[in-house]
């Protein structure tokens, strides 16, 4: 019998398969905003809600969707510990709720005669089943609720149908008599387990719960026997092992006994109870897919709708992001006039302001994603897509839903990764999370753009049609594809080592996406980055703020002065000469007095940028870059260059501003910037008259930059999705030695040839 817990509450666990509508009925019960989709494996950790019904509170634990309860995978992990009170800080459930698709019944109940064993009280939930119907099944509900021995009630979550039925037959089970076990296995398995169980509880002097047992006993991957609760690891293998000899002997093969005994079970038990369709249906499901899941067509239909979501990341996303820079320029434009020229003008609107804004500036790409990302899942779309790329991608160690992440990744790598939630399998999300930002986000184009305009030569081939400069950007993106697919394969069979799980993907049925959950993942996808990564992010940007602020040199400005003392002479030696000038010639004192404002903010503003680049020269970050300066210069790079790298860290597109500065030109220069590309041109090593920039070198940046993982809220994101602080250190590494690799390659390729 089971008791209702304290305070009178109920708690309730929903298991089912991916796709069946459980975070739907979950939603529609307790009226949370729990992530939902058309689309496998959206619920990728328990979330818990609260309802009333009958004058008592439920607590109800959504558990992530799952075909088996065989503990291997992490969100398998998480509803084995759940449902079976092992979870810290989780009520312990008082009833089952499994939830099934009634349009595929009979695969379902693979899952329900697993929950059975688990020795809880148990409601089966027949959802879709309006879908069931329209389709022409037929359930016999009271028989299927007699054999199993549990209450049985059907509901269509997204109407909210049945509600009032499923909430009754939760209490009632709540301290109803617990149902019958199943247990399809043949009897020397059976025998097996509980000479097994027998063992382990006399060792440890407890009880160990049968269905774990059973569980280690059928899958070579399990991890209980490693636990202490069994004894020790080793009595706990040598056991097994040695009743899997004895089961083998007996024609008892593990692990296919269990697909057989099991869908055995599930044969006998739907006997009488489903009767399907006279004829087969074909369903408007059906006649589109016949196209989207074609070789042919659907690869173009495919390819068209890439298109359109990469476009929106690239394209559409710019002018929101625009207007974000300009109000933050004009927030910090604003501080500067408020506040007096010092450190703390410098910190709010070089560190803080500038920290805000490089958080606030990717929002438009990544809720502009997960908007297609919601639709595409909604309708039904994303498992197509997955299904249709999985060959491709299994060639190099992905998964079939790794494509769009990655997709999305050449726009930006922060929104890429976050949409690798739509990865269930731990081990290929984990994948597509460190080989994501090897893709040429659009942060790297401002980079090329410079190096290419500046430096490669605007020649074109094949009549015009081919130009050296456009084959330079391309061949960068594709260098990011190469080593990213390199590096997945290198993972695959070190670090992230281990047979790919087959690929199983539900095909849902296609339906109208729901704006209000579509705007309501926008949202939460939004808020997620801006709460989660955006503190990090912003003290990172105030950590390399402060590294190229201090120390501050008390008579920097005056020194700099002194070497401008001449010109300042100069000019107050012309306004000195206006004055004197007759008061009859107001036109020609005018015209004068224009002349020499404009000189002098020339000179002023000449002398400030000087001020900015000694500043940053004698700042923790410049002799940073003079200390690696003998490791870069393998690569044709300087001091500056380096020093410019290092500054870049935030983000990349920040080595032109930086380069800017070290070249006293300040920190407004941008890739189209003349006087800058000029300055590059002019630079020359101290000790001789050899220019610093050449086209081995601007291709040695270049190559740096497309491999490097200088992006501090790229590193922050790996962080929070990985939920470790090795990943994120493993990222950084890496790419940094690959694009150093890649960037000494190149120039010394280039200067010897």
């Amino acid at each position: 019998m089971s008791t209702i817990p304290a305070a009178d509450t109920v708690t309730v666990a929903l298991l089912g398969n991916p796709n069946t509508g459980k975070s739907t009925l979950f939603s529609a019960l307790v009226g949370v905003a729990q992530r939902i989709g058309n689309y496998p494996g959206v619920t990728v950790e328990y979330c818990l809600g609260r309802m009333v019904a009958g004058g008592r509170s439920l607590t109800v634990i959504d558990l992530p969707g799952t075909y088996s309860l065989a503990p291997r995978s992490p969100d398998e992990v998480v509803s084995v510990d759940v449902l079976m009170g092992r979870r810290p800080g989780v009520p312990v459930p008082d009833v089952i709720a499994c939830i099934v698709d009634a349009t595929n019944l009979e695969r379902n109940l693979y899952l329900v005669s697993q929950a059975l064993e688990l020795n809880r009280p148990l409601v089966l939930v027949l959802n879709k089943i309006d879908l069931a119907m329209q389709a022409g099944w037929e359930i016999d509900v009271g028989r299927l609720s007699e054999r199993l021995g549990v209450a049985v009630v059907t509901t269509e979550a997204h109407r909210k149908v049945g509600l009032d039925d499923l909430r009754r037959a939760l209490l009632v089970a709540a301290t109803a008599r617990l149902p019958a076990a199943a247990n399809p296995f043949p009897p020397a398995f059976r025998d097996e387990v509980a000479a097994l169980k027998a063992a382990w509880d006399a060792r440890t002097g407890g009880a160990a719960p049968r269905y774990l047992v059973e569980r280690a006993l059928l899958d070579a991957s399990c991890p209980l026997p490693d636990a202490p609760e069994w004894g020790g690891s080793r009595h706990a293998w040598d056991e097994i092992q040695a009743a899997r000899q004895r089961l083998a002997a007996a024609g008892c093969e593990i692990p296919g006994v269990e697909t057989d005994s099991r869908y055995a079970w599930v044969d006998e038990l739907v006997r009488d109870v489903v009767r399907q369709p006279v004829a087969e249906t074909f369903t408007i499901t059906d006649r589109i897919d016949a196209v989207v899941t074609h070789p042919v067509a659907g690869l173009l239909v495919f390819a068209v709708l890439m298109l359109v979501v990469f476009q929106s990341i690239f394209t559409w996303a710019q002018p929101i992001q625009a207007a974000i820079e300009a109000g933050v320029t004009a927030v910090g434009g604003g501080v500067t006039r408020i506040i007096p020229a010092g450190v703390l003008q410098s910190l709010l609107a070089d560190g803080v302001v500038a920290g805000v804004g490089a958080v606030v500036t990717f929002v438009p790409q990544i809720a502009m994603l997960f908007l297609f990302i919601a639709i595409l899942e909604d309708c039904g779309y994303m498992a197509r897509a997955a299904y249709l790329m999985d060959g491709l991608m299994a060639r190099i160690g992905l998964s079939g839903k790794s494509f769009i992440p990655l997709l999305s990744s050449f726009a930006c790598a922060v929104p890429g990764i976050m949409a690798t939630r739509v990865i269930d399998n731990r081990r290929d999300r984990l994948l597509t999370i460190l080989v994501a930002p090897l893709m040429s986000c659009s942060a790297r184009l401002p980079v090329y753009t410079l190096m290419i305009s500046a430096f490669i030569p605007s020649e074109a081939y094949l009549g015009g049609w081919l130009g050296l400069q456009s084959v330079t950007i391309v061949s960068l993106y594709l260098l990011g594809i190469v080593a990213a697919i390199l590096v997945a394969r290198l993972l695959r069979k070190t670090l992230l080592r281990g047979t790919p799980p087959p690929f199983i993907m539900e095909l849902p049925e296609y339906r109208c996406p729901s704006w209000r959950i579509v705007l309501r993942r926008v949202v939460e996808q939004s808020w997620s980055f801006i709460h989660g990564a955006g503190t990090l992010i912003l003290a990172v940007t105030v950590i390399i703020w402060a590294a190229a602020y201090f120390p501050r040199a008390e008579h920097l400005e005056q020194s700099v002065r002194a070497e401008y003392a001449g010109e300042l002479a100069a000019l107050e030696q012309a306004w000195t000469e206006l004055r004197r000038l007759p008061a009859d010639l107001s036109g020609e004192v005018s015209r004068r007095e224009q002349e020499l404002a404009a000189r002098e903010a020339e000179l002023e503003r000449t002398i400030a940028n000087h001020v900015a680049g000694a500043a940053m020269e004698q700042s923790v970050l410049g002799r940073l870059g003079k200390l690696i300066a003998p490791l870069v210069r393998p690569l044709g790079w300087d001091w500056k260059i380096g020093c410019a790298v290092i500054a870049s860290f935030p983000a990349r597109e920040v080595v032109i501003g930086a380069m800017g500065v070290i070249y006293n030109l300040g920190a407004g220069e941008d890739e189209a910037s003349t006087s800058l590309k000029a300055e590059l041109a002019q630079q020359t090593w101290p000790e001789s008259d050899r220019p610093v920039f050449t086209i081995p070198v601007a291709l040695s940046i270049m190559v740096f930059f497309a491999l490097c993982a200088q992006c501090a809220a790229t590193l922050v994101i790996i962080y929070k999705e990985t939920g470790s602080r090795w990943w994120p250190v493993f990222t950084f590494a890496y790419m940094t030695c690959l694009a150093y690799l890649g960037g000494l390659v190149t120039y010394q390729a280039g200067t010897s040839c």
